[in-house]
């Protein structure tokens, strides 16, 4: 299960983190502007700043950082954490320039739009067209909209993005990482810019439908929909980790089944007796799929499961989890039947929900 953060505020999405995610990152100015305040970067010195302050956090919490954007009122970053600390990243960034902000421009009060926003990204495909989405921000605009050619022009020199380093027209900043996303790029890697410069020119115009509806599907990830059902089990089991019933979105899942009836359900589905679950048999899939829907559905913690289970701690569960990761990603059978176990204990849930 992710690390769960919560961030400043009243009742709000929890964060999903741990080591190796990647998400893309987006920011706002507060809706509520004082007099004179509409712009999150007012000049270049601003701008400048705020590099420098990304480029040191980058270094200090280890992140990767693959793609940014700045621009009038918000901004975007597509972040790498092998540390799975998100959230530390983004509030030391956002609390630095707003104490730089507030006294170069002699304002005071929030500066940002609420919390950061951020969707954990599948990589590769996905990561490899949420470049060309965030590249293309500064022409994604009315004014460009019918002019194709006045976008490719306004693109090719915007300087405040990642772009211009990626297609080899500005020095690259140390702490922009653009190699793993022109790697996705086909050809010898001296062609690999000009080929990513076509691939996201070719981006003006011509909307990526597949990748818009994989951006409208889900407010916490961005793949396919494996990867954001993936997700959505690790956010529903913070919920239930941590009791969140306030969350209207996934409020649910706070209407949990008993350990017989996920373990019932589980048995038939996967053609195996009750006490195939308890006991350790190498390679057997049994007690990863008890560890996963009984955390998910059972809403029991880790320790509850591995009594259920017969295991010696929760860090056994832990492991029986990480499993059931590992046999999902590697086996399209067991794949689709987990697809089919969520289905069925959803529905168990819901007329459970409904009964009581």
């Amino acid at each position: 299960m992710g690390r769960v953060c919560y961030g400043g505020g009243m009742a709000r999405t929890l964060r999903i983190e741990y080591p190796g995610a990647i998400y893309h990152v987006t920011c706002r100015l507060v809706g509520s502007w004082q007099a004179g305040d509409r712009d999150l970067f007012v000049d270049d010195a601003d701008r400048w700043r705020f590099l420098e302050a990304l480029g040191k956090r980058v270094e200090a919490f280890g992140v990767r950082l693959h793609q940014y954007v700045l621009q009038q009122n918000h901004f975007h970053l597509v972040a790498e954490t092998p540390r799975g600390n998100c959230s530390a990243f983004m509030q030391s960034l956002l609390t630095s320039y707003t104490v730089y902000f507030n006294l170069r421009h002699q304002r005071h009060g929030h500066l940002f739009d609420g919390r950061f926003k951020a969707r954990l990204v599948e990589g590769d495909a996905y990561l490899l067209s949420l470049s060309r989405y965030v590249h293309l921000n500064p022409v994604r605009v009315d004014e460009f909209r019918d002019a194709p050619e006045e976008a490719i022009e306004r693109l090719g020199r915007y300087y405040w993005s990642s772009y211009l380093q990626y297609i080899g027209r500005r020095k690259r900043l140390d702490f922009v990482t653009c190699a793993p996303t022109l790697a996705l790029m086909e050809g010898a890697a001296v062609d690999r810019p000009r080929r990513y410069r076509q691939f996201v020119e070719g981006g003006v115009g011509e909307p990526d439908e597949a990748f818009a509806g994989a951006l409208s599907r889900s407010r916490l990830a961005i793949g396919g929909d494996d990867f954001q059902d993936h997700v959505q089990g690790l956010y529903a089991e913070l919920v239930i980790a941590t009791r969140r019933p306030e969350d209207a979105a996934l409020r649910h899942v706070e209407e949990v089944l008993s350990a017989d009836q996920v373990l019932d359900e589980l048995a038939g589905r996967l053609k195996c007796e009750r006490g195939d679950f308890t006991r350790r048999t190498k390679g057997a899939a049994f007690r990863p799929f008890a560890a996963r829907y009984l955390t998910r559905y059972a809403g029991l913690t880790q320790r509850g499961v591995a009594d259920i289970l017969g295991v010696s701690t929760g860090v056994a569960v832990s492991l029986q989890l990480r499993r059931f990761e590992e046999l999902v990603a590697e086996n399209p059978k067991l794949r689709a039947l987990s697809r089919k176990c969520d289905k069925a204990l959803a529905s168990l849930t819901k007329k459970h929900a409904k009964n009581g």
